[in-house]
């Protein structure tokens, strides 16, 4: 048990992320981080003509941008147990023979698909920053050494809500031009919240183990 604590403490130093909240991502630097979730599109069954549109369009919304994002592809292995799981109930309730026939070919179509080739889910993300100017900070003003320590600890804790406040808003601003920019291509980009930006790092930090499970409705 002793060990595992140790484990668990020895990795977070190698984690910059100091918490999610608000649907934000605050760094141990003070940095704030947005991931948003973006649509893809097929570019290459696209005609030459829309391959050069949008490639226009990208290249103009980098250009628009004063600040730097980060793109990445989240690539895993879907897991499709449960979706077999469902397929064998469906075929043990189906009183047509000719339907559960179907139901049977088809479940080991897919079990020799899945065998043959990985099934990977793709998922793409833009990473929006803020980066907040850092002031050199001296010691007590003078009206807090005549106040005393504890107005002074008060007042700082104050000056840092209010300050996450305006970063926030910045950042949000950001946001809002990055969202803008990809919407005129055709993409749409949702902020993620914060359970799903835990989802995601636990995804990211555990990739061996983690697979996603596929939960497909069945046609009747």
């Amino acid at each position: 048990m002793a060990d595992k604590k140790k484990e668990a403490s020895a990795t977070q130093q190698f984690i910059e992320i100091k918490a999610i909240e608000r649907d934000v991502i605050r760094l141990k630097s003070g940095s704030l981080r947005k991931v948003l979730l973006v649509s893809g599109i097929n570019f290459a069954l696209r005609s030459e003509e829309e391959q050069g549109l949008i490639t226009y369009a990208f290249q103009g919304f980098l250009n628009s941008l004063d600040f730097s994002v980060q793109f990445f592809i989240h690539s895993r292995k879907l897991n499709i147990e449960g979706y077999l799981g469902k397929l064998e109930e469906q075929e043990a309730k189906e009183e047509n023979g000719l339907l559960k026939n179907q139901i049977s070919e088809y479940k080991e179509f897919i079990k020799t698909i899945v065998g043959e080739n990985a099934i990977m889910q793709k998922r793409f993300f833009v990473v929006v920053p803020y980066d907040p100017i850092q002031l050199p900070t001296g010691g007590l003003n003078i009206m807090d050494k005549l106040f005393g320590g504890k107005g002074a600890a008060q007042s700082e804790e104050q000056k840092g809500e209010q300050a996450f406040e305006e970063q926030l808003e910045q950042l949000n601003h950001r946001v809002d031009e990055v969202v803008g920019g990809l919407n005129q291509m055709g993409l749409r980009a949702i902020p993620l919240n914060d359970d799903e930006l835990v989802e995601l790092f636990y995804n990211l930090y555990n990739p061996a183990t983690i697979e996603k499970s596929v939960d497909l409705e069945l046609e009747k």
